[in-house]
């Protein structure tokens, strides 16, 4: 297991490894993430492996930029494009109509893509390294209290892990249906502060 620093030499070695179908380890704003290529088979494999993950629970995503999954949305509502406009970079994970022909271990019942910008530099740095958006699930066997830390992080089974230091427990992101007003997952960002971006639910 290599342990790499957030600068361009471990941002490098981070892109490498996931070009490899290797899982890597990286911060994000509230704890230690899991990171592959969420576009790969073989990598999909290696994560849920190193989880012991139920295959039906999919990973949501993170990008740098919302332009590095433009090309797998079907299309952006005016109420998801008024969350991203406010709320990234941030702790709000947005549900997407996603194109066909993707891995249905990234989608939900309905098709669906969870997406967000993190709020933390690094994060946001491992994508703009390997160009494109990576998975973004804690770092911790399915059950178990998610990573604090960069060693905590280096589960079985991870090649690289990138040292953000100690992490401040902070509460996940929130998970949002923008088609519906519904909040799926309580987090930093409140069903009020959404509401006062987009309408109430049922709007």
């Amino acid at each position: 297991m290599n342990f790499v620093a957030p600068d361009t030499a471990g941002y490098e070695a981070a892109a490498v490894a996931l070009r490899n179908n290797d899982v890597i380890a990286y911060p994000t704003e509230t704890v230690y993430g899991l990171g592959v290529n969420p576009f790969s088979e073989e990598a999909l494999d290696a994560l849920f492996a190193v989880k012991a993950r139920d295959p039906e629970r999919p990973a949501l995503l993170i990008v740098a930029t919302f332009s590095q999954i433009e090309d797998k949305v079907r299309c952006v509502s005016d109420a998801a494009r008024r969350c991203m406009d406010q709320f990234w970079p941030g702790p709000l994970s947005l549900l997407l109509p996603a194109v066909s022909g993707l891995p249905g271990r990234m989608l939900d019942d309905r098709g669906r893509l969870c997406v967000r910008c993190p709020a933390h530099p690094v994060a946001r740095g491992i994508c703009r390294a390997w160009g494109g958006p990576i998975t973004s699930t804690s770092a911790n066997l399915s059950g178990a209290p998610p990573a604090q830390t960069a060693a905590a992080a280096g589960l079985p089974g991870v090649a690289l892990v990138m040292d953000g230091g100690v992490l401040n427990r902070q509460p996940p992101s929130t998970v949002y249906d923008p088609e519906t007003g519904r909040v799926l997952r309580q987090g930093a960002i409140t069903a009020a502060m959404l509401s006062e971006v987009v309408g109430p639910p049922g709007r």
